[in-house]
């Protein structure tokens, strides 16, 4: 089952976590996982720049290795990368040593200060080890657009209705989130902006 918006309890188990930023004015901010690959990356990015947004990308270090290219035009364009450690490893599932060696493994090819846990799952001993040196940046809407069970304008809609002030958004820079992002995101940009929605950086 998919949940846009995450369990309420989440944020009070991981309090190491930002799941939604305190904003003063409308600002929200759009985030992507997976990433950098040829496939979709580099279509994010020229939709982006159409748009005049910018964005955080939480990358994938074997991916940034793969493709050092598109990697650096994420950082050349302004956009903000972040951590998603080297192999996409789920936290729930790996011992605290290697989890946190993967993590500083990929911090020497994406050098941030911003980290987030792939699928979210992250056990509260790695999270508190974790939060020491990054800021662990979780979400407050999840489009959905990685599930092929939901419809373009499915996520479309959960990128739209579910945000407010303060909001992270959550796309995928992956080859399952293809479809649905390439409709959802510049509609979505659009729709936001026509509410007052300003696309701010951590």
């Amino acid at each position: 089952m998919h949940f846009v918006r995450p369990l309420f309890i989440l944020p009070y188990l991981y309090p190491n976590a930002v799941w939604r930023q305190k904003e003063e004015k409308d600002n929200i901010f759009l985030t992507f996982d997976d990433g950098p690959i040829p496939e979709i990356t580099p279509w994010i990015l020229d939709c982006l720049k159409e748009k005049n947004v910018k964005a955080c990308f939480f990358c994938v270090a074997d991916n940034v290795r793969k493709h050092p290219d598109i990697f650096q035009r994420i950082l050349d364009e302004g956009h903000q990368v972040g951590n998603h450690t080297f192999n996409h490893l789920k936290g729930w599932n790996t011992d605290d040593a290697i989890y946190l060696e993967n993590i500083e493994k990929a911090d020497q090819l994406i050098s941030s200060h911003l980290f987030r846990p792939p699928y979210g799952r992250i056990k509260k001993s790695q999270l508190r080890a974790v939060a020491k040196k990054y800021k662990v940046i979780m979400w407050d809407v999840l489009t959905g657009d990685y599930d092929n069970r939901i419809s373009p304008s499915q996520c479309l809609k959960n990128a739209v209705n579910y945000t407010r002030r303060g909001s992270i958004i959550v796309f995928h820079d992956n080859i399952k989130a293809i479809e649905n992002v390439q409709y959802a995101l510049p509609r979505a940009i659009d729709q936001l902006q026509s509410k007052g929605f300003n696309f701010a950086s951590f």
